[in-house]
């Protein structure tokens, strides 16, 4: 099909998923997830593992949070949350407050770093519990269940990593993914995840988007591709740590994060233990995942509110018809009037000098569109580039 006749497709799926938006959201979405369906569904809605520049083990847009409390008043509780990457997710699922949430990357690499999280924080009661487990050292002393996070690595920099205790973490982790949980890890993914784990553990809270580990996913001659930190990863200099990605705030000066307060995290903690933070392996201009998710929801009766696509947009602009690709396949998600996307844009590449942006912190500005006036715009041929679609956003 041409890219024209993907847009009119484009078009026509999206005047037919909001025709279908159901009234009543999440009327029959499943209040958990058995392990055998979240290994289903985390497989067979799967497409072949694909490959990116950077490992991604942290996020690199330290504007993340900003763009939540305007989030919060567009999108209500209880629909689908679509995300991509790794645990920036977290702060939009605990502050939506999704029935479900699918996280879909090209790179398998981020679906095991998912279950890597997943374990780690259903064998963690508490935050500090959580990070002591995260970077492999002993159990935190003197913080109270309500200390401000940055108390807590405050704690953690007074216990160094220990390699008997992440050898034991480690262990665990296998142990509970495969025994408590049943799920059939092959062996790549044990290595994919003694990877992940190990740049936590080496890097530590110091860990960011530059760091690329031994298992790296290939990207034939890409200058820059290496072992090691630095520029590895192949992302700019000056990138934020693990650790200030999680002392960030939104608009109005407030840590919305995961690890922000025991409330945030213990409403993360039932989803992972409930199985409805699912990782799936997919492009989004592919021609499976994306739709398995959806028909799966649509299924239910519920509606995708949230997705969240950082910039992947950008790179499918590069690729020609990709673009056109994944609006088509957005286009047969079930929306509603809320349905909205999240993506982040460097304020550099698209000259932004909006003085609301420019507070945001860092170089990286996060947005927010109507998805179904995107799908209008791309359909109709006023989005034919990355940088209308940012033209078209808005905090």
């Amino acid at each position: 099909m041409s890219v024209f006749g993907l847009r009119r497709a484009a078009r026509a799926l999206a005047i037919a998923a909001l025709l279908y938006a159901p009234s009543v959201r999440a009327q029959s979405l499943p209040d958990r997830l058995s392990d055998a369906t979240f290994w289903k569904l985390m497989n067979e809605f799967s497409e072949p593992w694909g490959v990116f520049r950077s490992e991604n083990f942290v996020s690199n847009e330290t504007s993340f949070q900003w763009v939540i409390p305007e989030l919060v008043r567009t999108v209500g509780p209880g629909g689908v949350y679509l995300g991509v990457a790794p645990d920036q997710n977290f702060a939009y699922i605990v502050n939506v407050k999704p029935s479900i949430a699918f996280i879909v990357d090209i790179r398998h690499q981020n679906a095991v770093q998912h279950l890597l999280y997943k374990a780690l924080i259903e064998m963690s009661d508490t935050r500090a519990e959580f990070l002591s487990m995260l970077f492999a050292r002993r159990p935190l002393r003197g913080v109270s269940t309500d200390a401000p996070v940055h108390l807590l690595f405050d704690a953690l920099a007074n216990s160094p990593a220990d390699s008997a205790v992440f050898r034991a973490n480690l262990s665990a982790v296998k142990e509970w993914l495969t025994v408590h949980h049943g799920f059939a890890l092959s062996d790549s993914e044990k290595t994919s995840l003694d990877c992940v784990y190990g740049a936590f553990v080496t890097q530590g809270p110091a860990l960011t988007y530059n760091y690329a580990s031994q298992c790296r996913n290939p990207f034939a001659g890409y200058r820059g591709a290496g072992s090691g930190g630095g520029m590895g990863g192949r992302g700019f200099g000056n990138m934020p740590s693990f650790l200030g990605l999680m002392t960030e705030t939104d608009s109005a000066g407030v840590n919305r994060g995961y690890l922000a307060s025991e409330n945030n995290y213990r409403a993360l903690k039932e989803m992972e233990e409930r199985n409805l933070i699912v990782p799936l392996t997919g492009n989004f201009a592919g021609d499976k995942t994306l739709k398995s998710a959806g028909q799966w929801v649509r299924e239910r009766g519920a509606a995708v509110t949230t997705f969240y696509v950082s910039n992947v947009e950008q790179y499918l602009f590069m690729q020609p018809g990709d673009a056109a690709k994944f609006y088509a396949n957005v286009s047969t998600l079930p929306l509603d009037s809320s349905s909205t996307f999240v993506r982040s844009a460097s304020m550099r590449m698209f000259g932004m000098t909006d003085v609301s942006l420019r507070q945001q912190s860092g170089f990286s500005a996060q947005l927010l569109s109507s998805v179904s006036e995107i799908l209008k715009a791309f359909e109709t041929g006023t989005i034919t580039r990355y940088a209308q679609v940012i033209a078209l956003s808005h905090q």
